[in-house]
C-alpha cells in the first residue's frame, strides 16, 4: 500500500471512529480530497481531523464535523440544499456527490471565487455559489429540501427556517460565544418545527452583510 492509500485510509478510519458511519458519506468524502481546498502552510495536514484556518478569517472545518453535519441531513439524491458559509468550498463538494442541486453563499467575495475554482478542477457541476449575506438565505431559489448553516448564530435565523420545505431538514450550529456552542437539527413539520440537539461544536459566528472584499 503506498503512503497516499495508507493516509486515506487513516482519514476514513478517524470518520468511523468519530461517528461518521453513513456509507453514502463516507463514500463521498473518500472520493473529494480535501488537500485542493487548503492552501499555504496547512497543506500537509489535509488528511489530519482538525480545523484549519483558510482566507478572510475564516476555517475549514475537521473532517468529522463535516462528515456528521451532513449524516445529520439524512440526504436523498433528489435533494437541492442550501449551505451558508461556502468557506473553502469542501463541505459543499461533499453535499455534491450526495444530492441533485447545491447552492452556496458566502460573504466574501474571495472565497467564493476560489472555491468556484476547486468546484470547476474538480468538475462538480452541480454546485452554484454566490456572493451574498447568508442569514438571508435564497429566496429566489427557495424552497429548499435540506439546509446546511457552518456558521453559528444565537437562534436559527427566520429567512433560512421560512426557506426549509415542509418535511425539511435544517443542521446548524447555535450558541451566544464560540465557546458554547451545539450543532442542532431542525425538522419542518406542518404544524411547526422539531428541535433536536445533538453535539458540542465550535464554529466561526454567522455575520450579517457583505465581507470587506466583496
Amino acid at each position: 500500500m503506498n503512503e497516499e492509500a495508507e493516509r486515506k485510509m487513516q482519514f476514513l478510519y478517524a470518520l468511523r471512529s468519530k461517528g461518521v458511519t453513513d456509507h453514502a458519506v463516507l463514500s463521498a468524502m473518500e472520493k473529494i480530497d480535501r488537500g485542493p481546498f487548503i492552501r499555504g502552510y496547512f497543506t500537509d495536514r489535509a488528511y489530519d481531523d482538525m480545523p484549519l484556518p483558510i482566507a478572510c478569517g475564516q476555517t475549514i472545518s475537521q473532517p468529522s464535523v463535516v462528515g456528521l453535519m451532513t449524516q445529520a441531513l439524512k440526504l436523498s439524491s433528489r435533494d437541492k440544499v442550501l449551505e451558508v458559509g461556502t468557506g473553502s468550498g469542501y463541505q459543499a463538494a461533499i453535499l455534491s456527490c450526495l444530492v441533485r442541486r447545491v447552492y452556496t453563499v458566502d460573504r466574501h467575495m474571495r472565497l467564493v471565487r476560489e472555491a468556484r475554482m476547486v468546484f470547476d478542477q474538480l468538475g462538480l457541476t452541480n454546485i452554484t455559489a454566490f456572493t451574498a449575506d447568508g442569514s438571508h438565505g435564497l429566496p429566489d431559489q427557495a424552497p429548499f429540501d435540506r439546509i446546511l448553516v457552518t456558521a453559528a448564530a444565537e437562534d436559527p435565523p427566520g429567512p433560512l427556517l421560512a426557506q426549509l420545505k415542509i418535511g425539511g431538514i435544517m443542521v446548524l450550529p447555535v450558541g451566544q460565544s464560540d465557546t458554547v456552542q451545539s450543532l442542532i437539527r431542525v425538522t419542518r413539520h406542518e404544524t411547526g418545527y422539531e428541535y433536536d440537539e445533538m453535539r458540542p461544536v465550535r464554529f466561526v459566528p454567522l455575520v450579517e452583510g457583505l465581507g470587506k472584499d466583496s
